[in-house]
């Protein structure tokens, strides 16, 4: 596993949690709180671009 430096959950309503990480090589991770050994990864660049994308609307057709 790599060596991931998570932040503070994220919690929605229902206690909907969710961590955001980074690693020394500039990857970017997604796990559910208390689960971060099972994450999804992508650049930082990649993650930068769906929250800026989530919070200009384009996911809220999913919502």
């Amino acid at each position: 596993m790599p060596d991931i430096t998570w932040d503070e959950p994220f919690c929605g309503e229902a206690a909907n949690c969710f961590r955001l990480g980074i690693d020394t090589d500039g990857n970017a991770y997604v796990a559910v709180n208390g689960a971060e050994d099972h994450y999804i990864t992508d650049s930082r660049d990649a993650l930068r671009r769906m929250i800026l994308d989530i919070k200009g609307g384009k996911a809220d057709h999913l919502l």
